[in-house]
């Protein structure tokens, strides 16, 4: 049945193009536009471009986004007292394969933050609540957690991806 689903997408796609030019196949935002603005010489001179392409990854089956926990050892305010905290986030950062030859791939969490650099959600059920305008401010960037999963891709069947970034440090992260 997927075949036939892809063949029917297909023959859209080769359709639309014959009356229009179709955007030239291009999505204004996409993997492929994220790619060539991260790679782009312009965009990147002196090192002050882009250096990640942020996505979302959708579950095998049930077509829901992907949304990572993490676990990591946060700081109680205005002591030396740590306690362990969690993290969700839908938005994800590639970091390195494992193995070469599977696809098994270490993921970092990245967390939206508003123009303060502060985290501007806590938790969210779908991906759109992790950017809701009731954190008080909407996200304007991202930073970096340094908390990390491994996933294995096989177990995806689509990606969306952000237009290319430059997430804060990790160093800036802090919850407690």
């Amino acid at each position: 049945m997927a075949d036939c689903v892809c063949n029917i997408v297909r023959e859209i796609i080769e359709a639309q193009d014959q009356v229009t030019n179709n955007n030239d196949g291009c999505c204004t935002t996409s993997c492929e536009g994220s790619i060539q603005d991260l790679l782009r010489p312009e965009m990147n001179n002196n090192n002050n471009g882009p250096d990640t392409v942020p996505f979302i990854l959708y579950c095998e089956g049930d077509c829901n986004p992907f949304i990572a926990s993490g676990v990591y050892r946060d700081v109680v305010a205005g002591t030396n007292a740590t306690f362990f905290n969690c993290l969700q986030s839908p938005i994800l950062r590639a970091k390195e394969f494992t193995d070469e030859n599977e696809c098994c791939v270490r993921l970092e969490l990245l967390a939206p933050v508003n123009s303060a650099g502060d985290v501007t959600f806590d938790e969210g059920e779908d991906v759109c609540g992790f950017f809701s305008e009731d954190t008080g401010e909407r996200a304007r960037g991202f930073i970096a957690t340094g908390i990390c999963i491994t996933v294995d891709l096989n177990t995806f069947n689509g990606i969306q991806c952000l237009d290319a970034v430059t997430p804060l440090p990790s160093s800036q992260f802090v919850t407690g």
